[in-house]
């Protein structure tokens, strides 16, 4: 019976990773796969991630199930974390949360609560999109359409046109939007942008749900929160996809949350039971290391100030590179205008380099990037960020 069964395509992102750990040269660059690295290249383990585990580990009395979905009290600190202590949908009590196993669990989640509870509705997705983005709601049976994103001209948020689909969409329909440094292509709403479209998304009655996975990577821990609590207006709904790989550097620990607000407090009960429904027949329940991290260091002062001055170090180190990058390719003479990607936040960069580039970087200089050009600028150091602009200069003619 499984001797006819082909090999899957590899992922679009983690597929290159495998080639990568399979290259032999010893120069390869990966700048592919959405993980930060330091000055060295490496992926740190959080001061404040290594402090907590060794509190956990001390505490341990148990390794019992957690309820379906997840610790009440991590449920408490995402919520603040994101929507803000203040927020009146905290407050009062309007907001539905399960602890994920990542953001990707949690869109899964809300994959299997759309198609189960609003099996009418289309899912919206921005042009560009994450690849596991439409995997993930084609898996659970959501159409699926798009709407326009990024202005490959000005290299800026395609905001007229894509206020402009939004209005075309039908009412009871679900928008999927990223949150700060989340789109591929490191473009984000401004403040006012994000005014715009919270506006025309509740005007036209649409469900919106917001990708949060990069929170403190913009600006800071509190400002990046703006497109979110924008949309989180007295009385209005949405559906949030957090994750804390980025954030606290607990990628392989997998923990996310999917948080929905109700329209009022008496809603929430029922929200919630359709949420466990749906993890009970998918994952049953959460992990809970992950969990337990996130809340030890979000109540903890001292742990939290300590976080927050980490996720400060990784942000200006992303700036950083983003600087020296752009100079270090005008310093070689590499043809064209690169000085967008200063402007552009968090981790990605769509660089402009076509399809064929991006193979001649791969073949020739062992240098990994996606094909539509989008690059990991955490990836670049200083001790490469001259290989990486030499190479690009070739691949592109200078």
């Amino acid at each position: 019976m499984l001797e006819a069964i082909q090999s899957a395509p590899r992922d679009a992102i983690l597929g290159l990773t495998a080639a990568f750990r399979e290259d032999s040269r010893s120069e390869k660059i990966n700048l592919s796969v959405g993980v930060y690295q330091d000055e060295t290249g490496k992926t740190p383990t959080l001061e404040c991630v290594r402090v907590a585990e060794q509190r956990l580990a001390e505490a341990a009395t148990s390794k019992s199930y957690l309820p379906i979905p997840g610790a009440p009290e991590y449920a408490e600190v995402v919520q603040k974390l994101a929507f803000g202590a203040d927020n009146g949908a905290v407050q009062s009590g309007r907001i539905a949360t399960a602890h994920t196993p990542g953001g990707t669990g949690a869109l899964r989640v809300a994959s299997d609560f759309i198609k189960a509870n609003l099996p009418n509705a289309t899912l919206w997705l921005s042009d560009p999109t994450w690849p596991n983005h439409p995997n993930i709601f084609a898996a659970a049976g959501v159409p699926m359409e798009s709407y326009p994103y990024f202005n490959k001209e000005s290299n800026d948020l395609a905001i007229g046109p894509m206020l402009e689909a939004i209005k075309q969409m039908p009412a009871g329909d679900v928008i999927l939007l990223h949150g700060c440094c989340h789109n591929p292509t490191g473009i984000d709403p401004t403040a006012d942008q994000w005014k715009q479209i919270a506006e025309a998304v509740y005007a036209q009655g649409l469900l919106p749900m917001l990708d949060f996975a990069y929170q403190g990577f913009a600006e800071g821990i509190e400002k990046d929160a703006v497109g979110l609590r924008t949309f989180a207006q007295a009385g209005q709904e949405l559906l949030l996809c957090s994750s804390f790989s980025k954030n606290f550097g607990l990628y392989r620990e997998r923990v996310g949350a999917l948080s929905i607000v109700c329209p009022s407090a008496d809603a929430v009960s029922a929200v919630q039971s359709q949420m466990n429904r749906v993890i009970r027949c998918n994952y049953s329940n959460p992990p809970a290391h992950g969990g337990a991290i996130i809340n030890c260091v979000l109540r903890d002062e001292a742990l939290r100030a300590t976080w927050a001055n980490e996720v400060t170090t990784m942000r200006e180190r992303i700036n950083g590179i983003r600087q020296q990058f752009v100079d270090t390719l005008a310093a070689k003479g590499v043809p064209g205008d690169y000085s967008f990607i200063t402007q552009q936040r968090g981790m990605f960069s769509f660089t402009g380099l076509t399809k064929d580039q991006v193979e001649a970087l791969r073949e020739k200089h062992a240098i990994y990037i996606v094909g539509s050009g989008r690059i990991n600028v955490a990836g670049i150091t200083p001790s490469n960020v001259d290989r990486v602009a030499e190479a690009i200069g070739e691949v592109v003619g200078k």
